[in-house]
């Protein structure tokens, strides 16, 4: 299991719609990032930032299964307004962030 995280932004003013988006997450995204090798995933707010915290065994697959997905797909369109989302070319993901430290 190998762990990862992301920082992304919430656009001013789309606090409560964010916050409300993910409260009614659709069954169908859940099942697609479940399908796609995600577990313990949770995501952070503070002010605007989002720290995004996830594990999987394999990134690479997680990414592609995620990338194919049509209702990943939707629910980054549906997402777009309300969030800044700076993404990684070389991998077509969020940037993520390089561990410093892990205590278990």
């Amino acid at each position: 299991m190998s762990q990862y995280a992301w920082v992304l932004e919430v656009r001013p003013g789309y606090e409560e719609e964010y916050k409300k988006r993910h409260d009614e997450i659709w069954p169908e995204m859940l099942e697609a990032l479940t399908a796609a090798g995600i577990r313990n995933y949770s995501i952070f707010r503070h002010g605007l930032t989002l720290f995004g915290y996830f594990e999987t065994d394999d990134l690479d697959a997680t990414i592609a299964r995620l990338r194919d997905d049509p209702v990943n797909a939707r629910w980054s369109e549906w997402m777009a307004p309300v969030m800044k989302i700076e993404v990684d070319e070389q991998r077509g993901f969020p940037f993520l962030l390089p561990l410093q430290w892990h205590m278990d």
